[in-house]
């Protein structure tokens, strides 16, 4: 039996998609479970309008995100989404495609995260249009997921509320205020959370928590 890490995260949180270079390496472990649990954190109360204070304050969180991780921030995304008045800051949609892709194509899912951050942080789209995720998802050959996020049907809306309140009890019970968070479910039905100081300074190290590595 395999042990499992849950992934707990927001596709519009700038440490997670810092994180997503080690996020890629833990999904290719042997012997070890990535699950990702999108948590709402940005979404519905959480989303907000994107004004100049706001949008300043993003891009300097980014640069030192960029600094630390190396994962890039474009020019593109600072002029077309964060300058973008019209453009919320919610990551609803994004929570919602990457749930049509769980119950569609599970085995895709860390793929699709990181290519709709992608299409956000460097290419400078909208994913906070749900037509335009559901055009990526399309993009990336995940037709059925494309099609069950276009429908918006009850079943796909109640995965995703069970989904996201499932995140935000394990935050809750674990005490952790901000994501990205990690928790190890071991063989025995034991869970801990893994400390992320190490995830950004030293990602080596952080990895070498885990027991496939």
């Amino acid at each position: 039996m395999s042990n499992t890490l849950h992934y707990i995260f927001d596709p519009l949180c700038g440490w997670c998609y810092g994180a997503g270079a080690v996020v890629a390496k833990v999904a290719d472990l042997p012997g070890l479970q990535l699950k990702l649990w999108p948590c709402g954190m940005f979404s519905g109360a959480g989303s907000r309008a994107m004004d100049d204070a706001f949008a300043a304050y993003a891009w300097a969180n980014d640069q030192r995100i960029a600094q630390l991780t190396g994962q890039p921030f474009s020019e593109r995304y600072r002029s077309h989404v964060l300058g973008d008045r019209q453009q919320r800051f919610d990551s609803g949609p994004l929570s919602l495609a990457l749930t049509a892709v769980a119950l569609t194509a599970p085995a895709h899912e860390v793929r699709a995260l990181k290519s709709l951050q992608h299409a956000r942080y460097v290419n400078g789209e909208d994913v906070t249009s749900t037509a335009h995720v559901a055009q990526c998802l399309q993009g990336l050959g995940l037709a059925q997921a494309a099609q069950c996020l276009r429908d918006g049907g009850a079943a796909l809306h109640a995965a995703h509320t069970a989904r996201t309140q499932q995140a935000q009890h394990w935050l809750q019970q674990l005490g952790v205020r901000g994501v990205p968070a990690f928790m190890l479910e071991h063989d025995d039905g034991r869970g801990e959370l893994l400390p992320s100081a190490l995830l950004f300074s030293d990602p080596d190290a952080w990895m070498a928590q885990l027991p496939a590595a």
